[in-house]
């Protein structure tokens, strides 16, 4: 059934259901006829008002209740139900869907030089560990769609949460880090490996977003190289946050990729590169707002379109009146009867 369009954003969703209003409107003119026949045929008559305690004079006669205004009351009863059928509403705006977004895991860094303080916040010093979690804050709540994991390294990796469509848990998550909870070490390979076994794939690809001071893999079982190679395979994207300045840095010797690509122990813009992701300097805070953007733009969502509009049905008003109107003529019928 097609949708009648009315003024002031009203429409009428099945309005074939108005073509019971012809019948209706002869039924209700045939019970107009019988119910005025029967008013004149009893109007002679009256009602005879007796009690055996008035004296003869004061016996009165009362009219006949009139039959037409129970008919009149049913007929725009059922004319009201059959308006409710045809579906009245108010048609709003348009509903924007949320955009659709990607897996992202964000793997952090929690070993002992996290708590270094060289970062700074108005004149206060405060540690790497500080500006990541507000980094980390913001850049959840700015995209919605996405879904979320979070998962921390140091000696150990554990999971906090895998990847969810609940933002405010990953945000609470993220402020319950803490320097050294999972280890004084780095074991950044089994970290990565196990970020790639929680991703999926859906239309737009994942990413991890890993999170450190530098690529110094000390523990663990898995090599950077063999995990970057599962990363390069399933084709996720991996942005490298470097907080703070990389200690050991200095004193690494400088290495040139080889033939495959992969070096055996890549740093973190070896990641980054060889990932189609990219490696981001953080040495302030406003450098760690210009990453979040620098990402964003790396890493759309997808806008879909609305294909649905805010609605407001109108025909429960009806059937109310229709209910009321029905309870109406059925009390005056009794009266009539009585």
């Amino acid at each position: 059934m097609s949708e009648w369009s009315l003024p002031l954003g009203l429409e009428l969703a099945q309005p074939l259901w108005l073509g019971l209003l012809l019948p209706l409107a002869g039924w209700g003119w045939l019970a107009w006829r019988r119910a005025s026949g029967a008013n004149q045929g009893g109007d002679a008559a009256g009602v005879v008002l007796n009690h055996p305690a008035l004296p003869l004079a004061a016996v009165g006669q009362l009219p006949a209740p009139s039959l037409r205004r129970p008919v009149l009351l049913r007929v725009l009863a059922f004319a009201l139900l059959a308006l409710a059928l045809a579906q009245p509403r108010q048609v709003g705006d348009w509903i924007t869907p949320p955009p659709e977004g990607r897996d992202m895991v964000l793997l952090i860094d929690t070993s002992l030089t996290m708590s270094i303080r060289d970062f700074r916040q108005g004149d206060l010093e405060v540690e790497r560990m500080t500006v990541l979690k507000d980094t980390l804050r913001r850049f959840i709540e700015g995209r919605p769609g996405d879904r979320f994991g979070v998962i921390v390294f140091g000696s150990e990796v554990a999971t906090l949460t895998p990847p969810t469509f609940d933002r405010l848990h990953a945000v609470a998550q993220i402020q319950r880090l803490q320097v050294g909870m999972a280890g004084p070490d780095t074991a950044l390979g089994d970290a990565l490996g196990m970020a790639l076994k929680q991703v999926r794939t859906r239309r737009l690809r994942p990413a991890v977003i890993l999170v450190s001071d530098g690529a110094d893999n000390n523990a663990g079982t898995l090599t950077l190289a063999e995990s970057l190679a599962v990363a390069r395979q399933v084709g996720v994207a991996i942005h490298t946050l470097q907080f703070g300045s990389d200690l050991f840095a200095a004193g690494r010797a400088a290495r040139g990729g080889n033939v495959a690509g992969l070096d055996p122990q890549p740093d973190l813009i070896d990641l980054a590169r060889l990932s189609r992701g990219r490696h981001f300097a953080i040495a302030s805070a406003d450098d760690a707002t210009r990453v979040i953007r620098a990402i964003d733009a790396l890493e759309p969502t997808l806008s879909r379109p609305a294909q649905q509009r805010q609605v407001r049905e109108g025909y429960w008003v009806l059937l109310a009146l229709a209910a009321l109107m029905l309870a109406w003529a059925r009390w005056l019928s009794l009266r009539h009867t009585a």
